[in-house]
């Protein structure tokens, strides 16, 4: 089986979320599995001169775009055993950051066209062609209208998936024509709600759409989630599925983890005291090995739950003895507000504004509980990090935290939830947890369980594969 995987970022090339996470790791796991996975994505200005140096020009080809053709260089890399075909053209690509531009309707509609022209040329047929969010949702809408009845392309099935519902690709009734080339026949397949909406000709044309977890497939069938999407998913209902992300545990490993203090694992869990007094050491708070410490590593928006942290955090230091530290960036509301927190109570709060990959390291090692109660999270990897690394997750039950995360209550979970977005709730999660802590036997039984939990890669790509099987018999 062979698969061509779609996306608008991918590591180790360029990123800025989740989605290049996973295009970065499933195609990888697919081919461990004998799937023949490619992947096509954007020549970015951004990425790296020591990658480009391992790049080979394959070929050029022009590209239709409405009522233009745009040059369209292929250059191929190879990164984790999987080939990556990156697209060429300086017009669109050749500018700072991915996304942002006030023309990524036409970049990324030249992306998805691009992606289906150069098939026959560098002769590579898939089976399967597997596209990502707005940015190439394009992809299922172009091949049915101008690919599928085509005899080389006969044969191919389109699968698309949604990483966050919120962002759809939306933009004026005027770009169907002029812009993505639509003809005014087909033009009911992007229109929705008054506007072009790329997502949604995605979803309507692809011949199978996935989420990020089964939970958030059912809750974006509910207005409260779909942001205005929930008339044609519900309609669609019939072609919609989760399959739950996973992580890289070569990528995130304790045991081999450079930046750590000091390796630990699941069968020897010694070294994780060392990691949080480094922890603290680091970040300023008091080097108490048996007080527990409480970490967030998130952006600073609402939908990470942070009001609910804004009305209780205050109450968690006044009541417990509880060290807490945040790593992120955002919203100045919540910015401003974890600094007050930092500057009110010295030696148990840190607030490190920004984002650094090494430091979010050592936060998930030394923290004892990980705090995550989202608003709405479509899958969440946060979760299944703190997992690898023995930190104990909170969370809502929402979106990929519930399928990752069973409340420990029973004796058999792997952390603790709670399932009301309110403060009381998340509180009342929060104390068990710090409960539990205090119950050193119990706790360091709890660590290694979570510590167990296969949260790789291989789960999804199995169930990747039967979807595209399943999709190849009809």
């Amino acid at each position: 089986m062979k698969v061509l995987y779609c996306t608008s970022e991918a590591l180790p090339f360029a990123a800025t979320g989740g989605l290049g996470d996973v295009a970065g790791s499933l195609p990888q796991a697919l081919r461990r599995r004998l799937i023949g996975c490619r992947v096509v994505m954007p020549l970015y200005e951004d990425i790296p001169q020591e990658l480009r140096d391992q790049m080979h020009f394959v070929t050029s080809l022009s590209v239709p775009v409405a009522w233009r053709r745009q040059y369209c260089g292929v250059f191929e890399a190879r990164a984790g055993g999987v080939i990556y075909y990156l697209i060429d053209n300086q017009y669109y690509f050749k500018r700072p950051g991915l996304y942002g531009h006030y023309d990524d309707a036409e970049r990324f509609a030249f992306l998805s066209r691009a992606a289906l022209e150069m098939l026959p040329v560098i002769d590579f047929k898939p089976d399967i062609i597997h596209s990502n969010d707005w940015q190439t949702a394009m992809v299922p809408a172009y091949f049915r209208l101008f690919y599928a009845n085509n005899p080389w392309y006969q044969g191919i099935k389109t699968v698309t998936t949604i990483h966050n519902i919120q962002y759809q690709g939306k933009y004026g009734l005027e770009l169907v024509r002029d812009v993505l080339g639509i003809p005014d026949s087909a033009s009911q397949l992007l229109e929705y709600d008054g506007c072009v909406n790329m997502l949604k000709g995605g979803i309507e044309c692809a011949n199978w759409v996935t989420t990020v977890s089964p939970t958030y497939a059912q809750e974006i069938l509910d207005p409260w989630f779909a942001y205005g999407l929930e008339g044609i998913l519900g309609s669609r209902a019939w072609k919609l599925s989760g399959i739950l992300n996973g992580i890289d545990n070569v990528h995130y490993d304790p045991e081999n983890d450079s930046t750590l203090a000091a390796p630990y694992s699941a069968a020897d869990p010694s070294g994780k005291a060392e990691n949080k007094r480094a922890l603290q050491e680091q970040l300023g708070l008091a080097q108490e090995a048996d007080t527990p410490l409480i970490g967030m590593v998130t952006r600073l928006v609402a939908q990470k739950g942070l009001d609910l942290v804004k009305d209780s955090l205050e109450r968690i230091l006044a009541e417990t003895n509880a060290q807490f530290v945040l790593l992120g960036s955002g919203d100045y509301e919540y910015e401003s507000f974890f600094r007050e927190m930092q500057e009110r109570y010295p030696g148990r709060v840190c607030a490190y504004i920004g984002f650094a990959p090494e430091v979010s390291r050592k936060v998930y090692a030394g923290s004892d509980i990980f705090l995550m109660p989202s608003k709405s999270e479509p899958c969440g990897l946060s979760q299944m990090i703190a997992l690898r690394y023995g930190a104990i997750p909170v969370v809502r039950e929402t979106g990929g935290l519930k399928d990752s995360i069973q409340d420990s209550g029973d004796g058999e979970g792997n952390g603790f939830t709670f399932q009301t977005y309110d403060s009381g709730d998340m509180l009342y999660a929060v104390y068990r947890a710090l409960e539990g802590y205090a119950q050193k036997e119990g706790w360091a039984i709890l660590v290694q369980r979570a510590m167990e939990c296969d949260n790789s890669w291989g789960k999804s790509a199995n169930e990747y594969i039967r979807l595209y099987r399943e999709l190849l018999k009809n």
